[in-house]
């Protein structure tokens, strides 16, 4: 008897299953005949045998991070799940990765068999191509959630929209609250992947809880998210450019400049090489904080540049408006809400704190590629809690120094040219991978969701799939650029983002997902759910009143705390969506500001950035 076999109780293989079973190898993708109870039955067996299975032994630190060995076995010519697309594809034999026999007899294996264009690739066979896809350890998962979370140069311009008070209490509040939001994930992800089913994106967790219809509207916001912050960190970075070029190079040409780069980054196809680009980001990032913070120790704050995207110049323009004489006024702080009538200027800082936080849109995907998803909890706490941390000792040390002068990109506030310059220049080689994994995750949604599901693609892990991603990249790239560049307020163009995007993704989604779970769950009475020896569900309970059994099973308090949680994860929604596009409005009232053009948007007063 296998593992698989031993931990389902001798149930699942059974060979006198009735014709009318459908074996999960012959489902197909996003079938609607599989019950939220299948997949609960298929997840736990899952996990029972990554509970036992032994852990390879591995040397050196790169191993230990970026772990690749797996115990799976594969053949040729398969991809798991129907062809489900995933970000390696192992071939299917019947050894193990060092040419072993895997120890298991013919007779041990299960009988039912898919003929493909290699030969007869048992179930079994199957589910160890699912398992030979989970290779990165836990701290490959923080190094990407690092990579794609860690941003801490608004944080300071932050603080000055909302003062002392309100900012280190919202950006720790915002801290916990997308911790929290991560938890819900992995517990709804731990509870519904397997090897028969895997979880390969946050439409899929909708999709298993709630259907189509969320599935539509999780995967359009994603793809719209992804593309957009794409489109943020070319602009950044554009302007990065410019900067550093002293504005002598014409400014689309810039931005342009990125973005050719950003067409051969955008190659790397698997999160795992990514992640090996992502220590390497991790490591720029820091390295700019600590340059930038010792500058700012030792130097004025740019003041000519600060009409173009301070803090004062958000909540309070008189703050930063030099005398008859030239003199700027002295650098001044707020204990709270900084003493203004301009409320949108608080709520987009308001938006900068949830900004900074978006990364739960990518954390089903990271799981997806680990060895041990639910390893994921440590990578994703320890992240939270070092970015945490960064923000507010980097956010806090800005605004000190620089006050209502902070701002919205802080390095770019630096008034000494040779360490503006160079943070410049190395903030665009971690923006580039930091684009690169947003773009990466942007067109395998885009791919799997569109192409596969509309048109029938070629799967991305053929050779022709990888073709159509390879050409792919540069259209993505090109549209992100556009969109980006025609939005005239970089500033604004984040609260947008925020808004209609990453608060979604962070934190109405995870309660309200994790609520759908948990009801389902609940609502299964003794003897109800699926039976792996007829292929049938069984369900004592229908209706509404199988939802209602479920919200108040167990724990009703904590169903009771989510609607809170995503209610109130809505209207802040709705109130930075307010306040976005109310600075839209005003930032469209000077179109000449974008990106389409060769004057640079820093290089609007003279001396800029010198």
């Amino acid at each position: 008897m296998s593992l698989a076999d031993a931990i389902d109780g001798g149930n699942a293989p059974n060979h006198n299953r009735p014709e009318t079973f459908i074996s999960p190898m012959h489902r197909k993708l996003y079938d609607s005949g599989v019950t939220f109870e299948e997949y609960l039955h298929y997840a736990k067996r899952t996990r029972a045998e990554e509970e036992v299975e032994q852990q390879i032994p591995q040397t050196g630190l790169l191993q230990r991070v970026f772990r690749r060995h797996s115990a799976a076995v594969v053949t040729t010519g398969t991809t798991p799940h129907n062809g489900a697309s995933s970000e390696q594809s192992p071939d299917i034999t019947d050894k193990t990765a060092d040419g072993k026999d895997n120890g298991e007899g013919a007779g041990h294996k299960r009988r039912r068999s898919v003929l493909s264009g290699h030969g007869l690739i048992t179930e079994e066979e199957w589910r160890n191509a699912s398992r030979a896809l989970r290779t990165a350890s836990w701290g490959a998962g923080f190094y990407l959630i690092t990579t794609d979370i860690l941003g801490p140069y608004g944080v300071g311009f932050a603080l000055g929209t909302l003062g002392w008070g309100p900012g280190v209490t919202l950006y720790t509040v915002f801290a916990f609250m997308a911790g929290y939001s991560g938890y819900l994930i992995w517990q709804v992800y731990l509870g519904l992947d397997s090897y028969e089913f895997p979880l390969r994106n946050y439409g899929d967790l909708a999709y298993r809880t709630m259907g189509n219809g969320a599935r539509y509207v999780v995967n359009i916001l994603q793809s719209i998210q992804l593309l957009l912050i794409t489109g943020q960190v070319i602009i950044q970075n554009g302007q990065g450019i410019s900067q550093t070029s002293k504005f002598r190079l014409c400014y689309v040409v810039c931005v342009v400049l990125f973005v050719v780069a950003g067409f051969f980054m955008g190659q790397v196809r698997t999160l795992r090489n990514i992640g090996v680009f992502s220590m390497i980001a991790v490591g720029i990032n820091l390295l700019v904080i600590f340059i930038s913070m010792g500058v700012m120790a030792h130097s004025p704050p740019n003041y000519e540049i600060s009409v173009l995207g301070s803090a004062g110049s958000a909540v309070n323009p008189a703050t930063i408006t030099p005398d008859a004489q030239g003199n700027y006024p002295p650098i001044i702080h707020y204990g709270g809400l900084p003493e203004s009538g301009n409320f949108v200027g608080a709520i987009n800082g308001l938006m900068s704190g949830v900004f900074a936080y978006g990364g739960a849109q990518l954390f089903v995907e990271i799981m997806a590629e680990m060895r041990r998803p639910w390893d994921f909890i440590k990578s994703m706490w320890i992240a939270q809690f070092f970015i945490w941390a960064v923000y507010l000792i980097y956010g806090c040390y800005v605004y000190h120094y620089q006050g209502q002068y902070a701002y919205t990109i802080s390095y770019m506030g630096l008034s000494v040219y040779g360490f503006q310059a160079a943070c410049d220049m190395m903030v665009v080689i971690s923006g580039l991978i930091a684009a690169g994994l947003y773009g990466n995750i942007g067109i395998k949604v885009l791919y799997n969701q569109v192409f596969q599901e509309m048109f029938n693609a070629p799967s991305l892990t053929s050779k022709s799939g990888k073709y159509i991603f390879a050409a792919i990249v540069p259209i993505y790239w090109s549209v992100a650029f556009v969109i980006a560049a025609a939005i005239p307020d970089y500033f604004g163009f984040v609260s947008v983002i925020a808004a209609f995007c990453i608060v979604q993704f962070s934190y109405s989604f995870p309660p309200i997902i994790h609520l759908a779970y948990t009801m389902q769950k609940n609502s299964m009475g003794e003897g109800d759910g699926f039976n792996p020896a007829t292929g049938q569900t069984i369900r004592s309970r229908h209706g509404l009143s199988r939802l209602v059994k479920g919200f108040f099973a167990d724990r009703w308090y904590i169903n009771v705390w989510h609607v809170i949680h995503a209610g109130g994860a809505l209207a802040t929604a709705g109130l930075g969506a307010y306040a976005a596009v109310e600075g839209m409005i005003d930032a469209f009232k000077n179109p000449q500001v974008n990106s389409f053009t060769c004057t640079s948007p820093l290089n609007l007063s003279p001396g800029s950035g010198s």
